[in-house]
């Protein structure tokens, strides 16, 4: 080796790079891949560890009807007992960027019977905390992180009137403006950074189409299954029908029925997920993003703070690096 040639740097492994900055820590190599061909992590249900635990207005109308009958008759004890498998985080918002998540899940309601207009997050039962403050909170951390990209998709809306999803719309365009990136643009890293984009919205209501800066509904594989076995099956039959197009989800998220509640008394959802991530996380080191018809791109789930839930995600950029290939 010439005395003039300098040893090639290793890169950081990426499992290993900052969770807070991690989008702006990633090798060059990575710069002009499309969002939508990288692998990211992101947050099931993302606002639900500030669930109303003094809420007693009726459960929204995604709950069983057996288990609404009996919240009627049975508040005092069926509410503590709901709240165990409705807080799918238990970190906040802030938290869970810092982490690396950077998808988030929100579900969005007005309370009944609210004269006012302001807006919450649901799993069953309301947040107490409005859309408008999570929104700036996302805001004031990106902020602080100039070259990190979130995408925050709004979807399962409930009790909203056409004037409620004007006003949201509003808000979103108020608290991030010059900050959200149209759906037209080219979502590349090195893209964003120069335009100065850090947030992508996606909007599941057809109120959404004539506004340049909300996204269409990004597709979210939903396994809707208690045992992690056949949660994988269903995922690797769905990879062979081909990835879509653009942004997509694949929520690696178990889903309890009431007959699993009932038969775990004590357990709680953290616990089931907690049981199942090694296994989980197991399939997920498999995966690889990129266009191919197997290849993942947003991989969401519950509790995403622990264990190796985030790292993980990020490492299967490494299948998109030159050197790999």
């Amino acid at each position: 080796m010439s005395s003039t040639t300098l040893p090639e740097v290793a890169q950081m492994p990426l499992k290993d790079l900052p969770t807070d900055s991690w989008m702006s820590q990633l090798p060059s190599d990575l710069w002009d891949v499309p969002l939508f061909h990288l692998a990211i992590p992101g947050s099931h249900n993302a606002i639900t560890y500030c669930l109303d635990k003094n809420d007693r207005s009726p459960f929204d109308l995604t709950q069983p009807d057996m288990l609404q009958k009996l919240d009627k008759y049975m508040k005092p004890i069926i509410r503590p007992f709901v709240y165990k498998w409705a807080v799918t985080q238990d970190c906040s918002v802030w938290e869970q960027l810092d982490c690396g998540v950077r998808y988030c899940d929100l579900r969005i309601a007005h309370r009944p019977n609210d004269s006012s207009s302001d807006l919450y997050f649901y799993h069953g039962v309301f947040t107490t905390v409005t859309v408008e403050t999570v929104l700036k909170e996302i805001k004031t951390w990106l902020d602080v992180h100039p070259k990190e990209v979130v995408i925050l998709s709004f979807s399962h809306f409930q009790g909203l009137s056409q004037d409620l999803h004007t006003l949201l719309i509003s808000t979103i365009k108020t608290v991030f403006d010059t900050k959200l990136c149209p759906k037209s643009e080219d979502v590349t890293l090195r893209n964003l950074w120069r335009c100065g984009y850090q947030v992508i919205v996606s909007y599941d209501h057809q109120g959404a189409n004539c506004h340049r800066e909300l996204w269409c509904h990004i597709p979210y594989w939903w396994a809707n299954k208690c045992k992690v076995e056949a949660l994988i099956e269903e995922f690797e039959r769905r990879k062979t029908n081909g990835r879509p197009g653009g942004f997509f989800v694949t929520g690696i998220n178990l889903t309890e029925d009431l007959k699993y509640i009932c038969s775990h008394p004590t357990e709680s959802l953290k616990d089931m997920v907690l049981s199942t991530y090694p296994a989980l996380l197991s399939w997920v080191r498999e995966q690889k993003p990129g266009f191919n018809n197997g290849s993942l791109n947003i991989i969401a789930g519950d509790f995403v703070t622990e264990g190796n839930f985030i790292p993980t995600i990020i490492a299967m950029n490494e299948n998109l690096l030159s050197r790999s290939t």
